[in-house]
């Protein structure tokens, strides 16, 4: 085993990865669009797990309020952009691999440059409209969509525009949710450390072809009870 492979050699040691799934991960475009509290543990987890290229898009600043759940930031960067710490902490991990920080909102005007640069899309936002944009530039260039969200002690996760599902089939009338509250505002952190970790663990397995990802089905956790299902989105399109 090369010293590349040698970072990787716990995951490798798995069948459903091995040495050809570590390959196909190291040659993997991954964009995440937000990152907070979902992004901050997708980001470490693809990080480690040596995605090639990884794609970090958010316009925000780090407040004191972010810091009990986004734990890619530290109390030193209160203030400042986020995606340019957290891709100095990513590349920290790992050297290895290539991190692109793009401090800025996706938008209409340049959600499909951003895309159309990566394999995958991540979502790590907090916002319907945003949620909607993300899914309906995947679903018009083929790209596969990891949603995920979070409220309170409860959260989801589906793989959306992989299949026949997008975001729309969850919300279909996009007029209803205008002037709704942002749903991740409520938060304890370990909610969307679990969250962001299942969306992380379902972009490994889309890139490396093992198990039964998420497409075209709905993850939901109470964590107040730890209950768990999966829904089958198909059947409602």
């Amino acid at each position: 085993m090369n010293a590349q492979m040698e970072r990787y050699e716990r995951q490798v040691m798995l069948d459903e990865i091995g040495e050809e799934g570590q390959c196909l991960l190291q040659k993997a475009r991954v964009l995440i669009v937000g990152v907070g509290g979902l992004g901050s543990p997708i980001a470490i987890y693809l990080a480690g797990a040596g995605v090639g290229t990884i794609g970090l898009m958010d316009d925000d600043t780090v407040s004191l309020t972010n810091l009990h759940r986004q734990v890619l930031y530290t109390e030193k960067e209160v203030g400042q952009p986020k995606v340019f710490h957290a891709r100095e902490r990513l590349l920290s991990m790992n050297s290895s691999i290539n991190v692109q920080a793009y401090n800025e909102r996706l938008t209409k005007k340049n959600a499909q440059d951003r895309v159309a640069d990566y394999d995958f899309v991540v979502d790590g936002t907090d916002n319907f409209a945003t949620r909607y944009l993300i899914s309906d530039t995947c679903a018009a260039m083929g790209k596969p969509y990891i949603y995920g969200a979070i409220c309170g002690l409860e959260g989801q996760v589906g793989v959306l525009c992989a299949g026949s599902a997008t975001y729309r089939t969850l919300h279909p009338d996009e007029e209803d949710t205008l002037g709704m509250p942002h749903p991740g505002r409520q938060v304890v952190g370990v909610t969307p450390a679990i969250v962001g970790s299942v969306q992380a663990s379902q972009v490994l397995q889309l890139i490396c072809h093992y198990g039964e990802p998420l497409i075209d089905q709905l993850w939901t956790i109470d964590l107040r009870t730890m209950q768990s299902f999966i829904i089958k989105l198909s059947e409602h399109v």
